[in-house]
């Protein structure tokens, strides 16, 4: 799938989100901390909404990051094959996303490949935050939950936590990482 088509199938579930909650784009917008002008362009299609900005809206809609892409993914299907998994880059940092699991799995898996010295961060998620783990496969990642000292995690480590703070991820190192996230679609998922 390229760039351009999930970017236009985020966009519109956005839109869908916002609607299905009955919330206007003033709402929306307040609720999420952003101005109204950029939620119109990004429901429009005429932004491509960085990872930071895309959770601040999913924080607004009550759903998380993984819910809205999952949204926008392929139609259900008990198979995901790589050739068609949907693949996402973030314009800010540079990190690519891949959503490995089929839609319908009540586990989403997404295998993230960070540059060299990148770093995002997030909101927290709205109660009940779900749990998320994050396992390194190839290079280093910095996590830094809330208020909590940064823990590096190298290749084979793997880190569960409650996405009910705000997290920043940066990859410490002069080449990419190699991380696979796993997420529970379960309540708020």
């Amino acid at each position: 799938m390229s760039d351009s088509v999930l970017d236009d199938r985020l966009a519109a579930s956005i839109r869908e989100h916002r609607l299905a909650a009955a919330l206007s784009l003033d709402a929306l917008a307040e609720r999420a901390g952003v101005s109204r002008a950029m939620l119109s362009r990004i429901e429009r299609g005429e932004s491509s909404p960085t990872a930071q900005l895309l959770n601040r809206l999913c924080g607004g809609l009550g759903i998380s990051l993984s819910a809205l892409f999952a949204a926008a993914e392929a139609p259900e299907t008990p198979i995901a094959r790589r050739a068609e998994q949907p693949v996402w880059r973030d314009p800010a940092s540079g990190y690519l996303r891949r959503a490995v699991s089929p839609p319908r799995a009540s586990v989403s898996l997404v295998e993230v490949v960070f540059p060299a010295g990148g770093t995002v961060a997030f909101d927290p998620l709205p109660a009940p935050a779900p749990e998320q783990q994050v396992w390194v496969l190839d290079g280093a990642l910095d996590l830094t939950l809330g208020q909590a000292a940064p823990v590096r995690l190298l290749a084979g480590d793997c880190l569960w936590m409650r996405l009910d703070a705000p997290i920043r991820f940066h990859n410490p190192t002069l080449r990419e990482t190699r991380y696979l996230v796993a997420l529970s679609r379960g309540a708020g998922a």
